[in-house]
């Protein structure tokens, strides 16, 4: 029979060996993809939630506005690529990480593509109305020109299980929209002139990108999607198709006999290796609770397109 700590340093061994071909397999991914990808149109994926920052929980990626414009204006600065092609297949986000990702692709010198395949709703269609052409999927879910917040309210818990919420705060509206208090009527008046306030931001931007009327693109800012034939005949895409329609129209819009697709992705570090690796055996139930009760101001209140 063999020793006990003799077991435990096999296992020991196995947990280093694992580290070590993870920390190879980055290093190997990273070589590979930090060039400069082949091709004449670059390729950039809005896929998922948009967040300012990337965010990576039960084995999905949010789209980083901090990635996506730093790949906009490398392709923009690539002297290779012609044109630039946004991928998307995203319901929207964060307001701020929408803007972000808008104000980069307006930004861009060079020729902008925005194709919508299964959703490009809310900030995500944000993001394609600032593209120089737009091109939908029939069947894709696009617009969705609203803004909304929530958060779950557990004052009536606390008051069922006899306990109580003491407010220490200075500034009165400090803990505005804590989940462990109810929400005052002029609470909730401040809270929607917020949300109409970036409503009506929102609202701007698409009918200057999409050359459309304040009054025509409000009347269409009820927060409904639209299918990708019902965006057309509203005038808030310029073509329905797919990749290969994308295609087309750069080869039209720019005369070019061929077009080769570069894909532009952030390198993948140890640490997206390592996590994309966890994440398969192993679900953070706790992640997205612990992140509402960490915030400053203990409020899990949030603002999304």
């Amino acid at each position: 029979m063999k020793p006990k700590n003799s077991t435990w340093g096999n296992v020991i061994k196995i947990i280093l060996l694992f580290f070590l071909l993870s920390l190879i397999a980055s290093f190997v991914i990273s070589f590979f993809t930090s060039s400069e990808p082949r091709g004449n149109v670059a390729v950039i994926n809005i896929k998922g939630m948009i967040t300012a920052d990337r965010i990576s929980s039960f084995n999905q990626i949010t789209a980083s506005s901090t990635d996506i414009t730093e790949l906009i204006e490398k392709a923009d600065s690539s002297p290779s690529i012609e044109a630039i092609l946004l991928e998307i297949n995203s319901p929207g986000g964060s307001a701020v990480a929408s803007k972000e990702i808008a104000d980069a692709i307006g930004r861009a010198e060079k020729p902008t593509y925005a194709l919508i395949r299964e959703t490009g709703a809310s900030g995500a269609y944000w993001a394609a109305s600032s593209a120089d052409s737009s091109i939908a999927s029939p069947l894709s879910i696009t617009g969705s020109i609203g803004v909304f917040s929530s958060y779950i309210e557990f004052a009536g818990l606390l008051k069922r299980y006899n306990m109580s919420y003491n407010r220490l705060v200075s500034g009165k509206y400090k803990d505005i929209g804590d989940p462990f208090k109810d929400l005052t009527e002029k609470e909730e008046e401040i809270l929607q002139l917020k949300l109409d306030k970036i409503h009506e931001y929102f609202i701007k931007e698409v009918a200057e990108n999409r050359n459309l009327s304040l009054d025509y693109t409000r009347n269409l800012a009820t927060g409904e999607f639209y299918l990708g034939t019902e965006a057309l005949a509203y005038g808030l895409i310029d073509k329905l198709g797919d990749k290969k329609t994308a295609e087309e129209m750069i080869k039209q819009d720019l005369g070019l006999e061929m077009v080769e697709f570069a894909e532009y992705s952030r390198p993948k570090t140890f640490a997206d290796i390592l996590g994309s690796l966890v994440s398969r055996h192993a679900f953070m139930v706790g992640e997205g609770m612990g992140l509402a009760l960490n915030k400053e101001s203990h409020s899990s209140f949030e603002i999304n397109i």
